[in-house]
Formats: structure tokens, C-alpha cells, sequence
């Protein structure tokens, strides 16, 4: 007797199989016969282990038009917007908001995000608005804080302070935004302070890294260097890389063997990086997005993020990871299968790496976080941006919808029942 059976799902390589829960956790996969409590008919649907957001900003979330619109569009005017707003907005505000992407993250399958909190302000009030709702939501959402210097780490008064204010508080990561430092030696020098700090309190590292145009912005190579200097691994990750779009090619040859030696893992993030960058182009007008084929090339772990919806840097956002990788795929110009296969793979497996999610998965043992979506395979689902028929967390239904078919009546034909996708 299981408390939970999910019959006849599609697995997302190819293969068919019913999967077991009874608690939080998976028990058995395969051909099962056996009652259950509760049965989820997935038959033909595919089962997935859930979506994974690595690179979020859930201190700004649903915050858009507040103070104002970001009229040019730009990240700098964002980031100026943002400092407004973080001086007024309340905690309780901030947590509301919050606790409202969550639950409509869950809605969407996704089940484990990372987001950057502000520490710039000495008030602190997003670290504390953050921690309220990891509390809130971890029966059913995991949330991993990052100490974010947003205004700098040596370029904010108290910054690296706060920092370290914010992670003896809780925050899990340190993070660092090198780029946004007076100087190119004192972006550098960030770099190699975080990482110490990284190092020092055995945690991860996640650094908004070089995302600007400016193909002189290189900081990922100093970043590499510290990693292997450390030894910190896949427990450092690199956001945006957008600089890399516009380097020079014989230099990103030297620098991508040398980020694969230093096990660091990438976020790239397709829906802001192609809207953010190139704003000061004409034509031809550059897109922004870093070299994710060519990492993945050289065997670096390379994931899709989000990073705003509804905020002051951008006007869209659905908290839907497949419209993420949606958009990679298509900017990145992955639209063979095996391609296409990976992207969905980046919005779960290797987003799930790059956060080090424990017993994520399908197999016996994993905990039981999975989600049933109306499309036959991964390809299907990215086409179709699936709706999710079930979303299950810790052994629990957590969300449900029901299958959006389309009831068709034409003439000279018999009424039918259209379903999306193809069994």
C-alpha cells in the first residue's frame, strides 16, 4: 500500500513506469501493482522531477511600476529604481509579495529556488523579509538566500558588513556583483574576498558576474583562479556572463579551459540578458547572452534562471521555467533534439546541481517532489510550455489543473476532443 501512485507516466528519458510514494520519499519505480491511498492516471503524461530556479530576486518580485516604470530599460536604471524601493518597502510588504511568486512558483512545478537579497542597506529589512518566508514556505518550497552586495561590496558604505551581518542572520551564500565596483582592481578584489569568505565558513558562492557589454569586463577569469584556489568547485556559480557574448574569441578559448578546471558551475538567464543588454547598440544590436553551447561544451555545468518577474528591471514574468528555457533555446540557437532535450535539463537536473539539491530526482530514495505535465516528452513541453496537471511536494498534492483540451465542433465532421499534445 503506497500513500501515493503515480500510474503509466513518461519518463524524461523515453521510458515508461509507475512511481511509488509513501511519505516524503520515493519507495518503488517500475511496473507496480499494488493499492495506493491516492492514484494520479499520468498515463502518457510526462513525469518529471520538478523545475529549479538557481538565480532569483524575490526581494524585488511583484514589485513593478514601484516608485516608477524603468523608462530606458536599462539594468542601471533598475538598479537605481531598486535602491528607491528598498528603502520604503516594509517587511511585511516584501514577504506578502514573496509569499505570492511562491505560491505561484509551486503552481508551476517549481519547487526549489535561490534567490539574491539585497544587502546594501544597513536597515537589512529584505534579509529579514526573506528569512520570514523561507520559514513560511519550506514545507513545500525549499529557498536558499543569498547575501547580495547589489550597490557593491566595497562600493556601498558597509558593504561587505552587511554582507557579513546578513549571513551570521541566516542567509545560506555569499554573493558578489564585481562588475558594479569603482575599479576593474576592486572588482578583482571583491572576487577574491568573497571567495575567502566562501571558504572561511565552508558555504557556497554565487556571484553576479560581468553582466555588461563590455567585453573588457573579465572578472570570471579572476573568479576561476580563486575557485581553484579555494578549492570551492560546483560550490561556486557564476551569473550572467553576459560580457562573454562580446570577448574576443581567442581569449574565451584560454578562459573557458580554465572555468572547466575550476568546477564552477554557470547561470545564464535568457529573458533578462536579452532584454537588459545591448541598449546602448544600434545596429547591429548585441543580445547579451553567454556562450552556453560552448560551455557545455567543455563539460561546465550550465543552467537557465529566471531572475525577475513583475520588478524594476523587468515588465513580464511567469515563474514558469520552461518559458525560460524556452527563450535559451531559442537565443542560443539549441533547437536540435538532443539540444532541446538538454535545455529541459537545465531548468531541473542541472539547476538542481548547481543548487546542490540532496535526493533530487526520480529514483527510489528521492524525495517525492515531482510534477505530471500535459506533453508526451521534454521537447513537447518546451514547445508547448505544458501545463502542469499535478504538482506533487514532499508526497503531497500541492497543485492540480485540469487537462485544457480543446472540444471541437466542425462542420461536415463529427465533434471531437482535441488533446495538446501527441500520445
Amino acid at each position: 500500500m503506497f500513500d501515493l501512485l503515480v500510474k503509466g507516466g513518461t519518463l524524461p528519458d523515453g521510458t515508461r513506469a509507475d512511481i511509488g510514494i509513501n511519505g516524503d520519499r520515493i519507495a518503488a519505480v517500475g511496473q507496480l501493482d499494488a493499492e495506493a491511498r491516492q492514484v494520479i492516471e499520468a498515463t502518457g503524461d510526462l513525469v518529471s522531477p520538478p523545475f529549479v530556479d538557481p538565480h532569483f530576486h524575490m526581494d524585488a518580485t511583484l514589485s513593478y511600476g514601484k516608485p516608477r516604470v524603468n523608462a530606458s530599460g536599462t539594468l542601471l536604471e533598475g538598479i537605481a529604481l531598486w535602491g528607491e524601493l528598498r528603502d520604503i518597502a516594509t517587511v511585511d510588504e516584501m514577504v506578502a509579495r514573496a509569499v505570492d511568486y511562491c505560491d505561484w512558483a509551486v503552481s508551476m512545478g517549481l519547487l526549489a529556488i535561490r534567490t539574491h537579497v539585497d544587502t546594501s542597506a544597513d536597515h537589512l529589512r529584505g534579509v529579514e523579509a526573506m528569512l520570514e518566508v523561507k520559514s513560511r514556505v519550506s514545507d513545500y518550497l525549499d529557498l536558499q538566500l543569498v547575501a547580495f552586495p547589489q550597490d557593491g561590496l566595497y562600493r556601498a558604505k558597509n558593504g561587505r558588513e552587511n554582507v557579513v551581518r546578513a549571513l551570521d542572520m541566516g542567509c545560506d551564500l555569499v554573493g558578489g556583483i564585481p562588475h558594479f565596483e569603482r575599479t576593474m582592481q576592486e572588482g578583482a578584489d571583491s572576487v577574491a574576498d568573497v571567495c575567502r569568505i566562501a571558504a572561511e565558513r565552508g558555504i557556497a558562492i554565487d556571484i553576479h558576474c560581468d553582466e555588461t557589454d563590455d567585453p573588457n569586463s573579465r572578472h570570471v577569469e579572476t573568479y576561476a583562479r580563486e575557485v581553484l584556489r579555494h578549492g570551492l568547485g560546483a560550490r561556486a556559480a557564476a551569473g550572467h556572463l553576459t560580457s562573454m557574448h562580446s570577448m574576443d574569441n581567442y581569449y574565451v578559448s584560454k578562459l573557458l579551459p580554465l572555468m572547466a578546471e575550476s568546477g564552477m558551475t554557470v547561470i545564464s538567464n535568457p529573458l533578462i540578458n536579452i532584454t537588459l543588454q545591448g541598449r546602448h547598440d544600434t545596429f547591429p544590436k548585441r543580445r547579451g547572452l553567454t556562450r552556453v553551447k560552448e560551455m557545455q561544451a567543455q563539460g561546465i555545468t550550465v543552467g537557465w534562471g529566471q531572475d525577475c518577474v513583475l520588478d524594476p528591471w523587468y515588465s513580464l514574468g511567469t515563474a514558469d521555467m520552461l518559458d525560460v528555457a524556452f527563450m535559451g533555446l531559442h537565443v542560443a540557437q539549441m533547437t536540435h533534439p538532443d539540444e532541446m532535450a538538454r535545455c529541459f535539463t537545465m531548468v531541473t537536473e542541472n539547476n538542481a546541481r548547481i543548487m546542490g539539491l540532496e535526493g533530487y530526482g526520480l529514483k527510489v530514495g528521492d524525495k517525492a517532489n515531482l510534477v505530471v505535465l500535459d506533453a508526451a516528452n521534454t521537447t513537447e513541453a518546451l514547445r508547448l510550455r505544458a501545463d502542469r496537471l499535478f504538482v506533487v511536494s514532499k508526497g503531497r498534492i500541492v497543485s492540480q489543473k485540469p487537462r485544457d483540451d480543446a472540444r471541437l465542433s466542425l462542420p461536415g465532421r463529427p465533434a471531437s476532443v482535441r488533446r495538446r499534445h501527441i500520445l
